[in-house]
This record gives structure tokens, C-alpha cells and sequence, in this order.
């Protein structure tokens, strides 16, 4: 068994074709999480959110198709399909899909957090 879930391993695939739009909501999509690291795909249909939230890791986004914006401890930064962002551990931010969008959120988590515990595979 794998550490990455949902998708087949060894085999070529478009991250952005393993989630779908979903009229008036927010779909998420988890590929691993462990002690260390979460991998998860995320669609938004247009005007939907994730509130202001925050989290105890660094926050990687990317998006893979469509436009959407990212507000960091109040600044707000909109990106397209191919572009990324960090956004810091523990510094308020939400989501909101200013067009139908889809994203790859990679979180890393803080070291202390998992030393010495065992990881495992979901």
C-alpha cells in the first residue's frame, strides 16, 4: 500500500482531471496526509469560499485551472492556472473562487510536531 491515495500509481494522469466543479460548492480531494505533510485537490465553483481560517503549517497553493484568490493576513493576491503561492504558518487567510477554479494545497507541517512519532500511510 501507497502513501498517495486516489490515483494509480505508475500511471500518467492531469491533477486537475482527479476533481470536479460542483455547482455551488467547495470539493476536496485528499491524496496523503501523515504527521508531516497533507496533499490535497480542491475545486471551487465560482463565488464559493473557505473563510478566514489558519493553520499551524506553511501552506503551499498552486492552481491548476481557472482563477482564484487567496487573502494572507489581509492582502490579497488573485493567481491563475500554473501559478503558486506560499501561505505562512499561522497567518489568518481564505479562498474564494473568483471564477470556477482548481488547486493543489500541499501543507507542511511543523517538524516538533511529528518527532518521534510514526508515520503513517492513509
Amino acid at each position: 500500500m501507497g502513501y498517495i491515495k486516489h490515483v494509480e500509481p505508475e500511471t500518467v494522469f492531469q491533477l486537475s482531471d482527479q476533481v470536479q466543479i460542483q455547482k455551488g460548492q467547495v470539493v476536496s480531494k485528499t491524496l496523503a496526509q501523515n504527521p508531516a505533510v497533507s496533499l490535497t485537490l480542491f475545486s471551487f465553483d465560482q463565488g464559493e469560499e473557505i473563510s478566514t481560517h489558519a493553520s499551524h503549517g506553511d501552506a503551499l497553493v498552486t492552481v491548476l485551472e481557472g482563477r482564484g484568490q487567496f487573502t494572507v493576513d489581509g492582502t490579497v493576491y488573485v493567481l491563475e492556472a500554473g501559478e503558486s503561492l506560499v501561505m505562512p504558518a499561522n497567518k489568518p487567510h481564505a479562498v474564494y473562487g473568483i471564477q470556477a477554479f482548481k488547486m493543489l494545497l500541499t501543507v507542511i507541517f511543523p517538524e516538533s510536531e511529528h518527532e518521534g512519532k510514526e508515520q503513517s500511510s492513509y
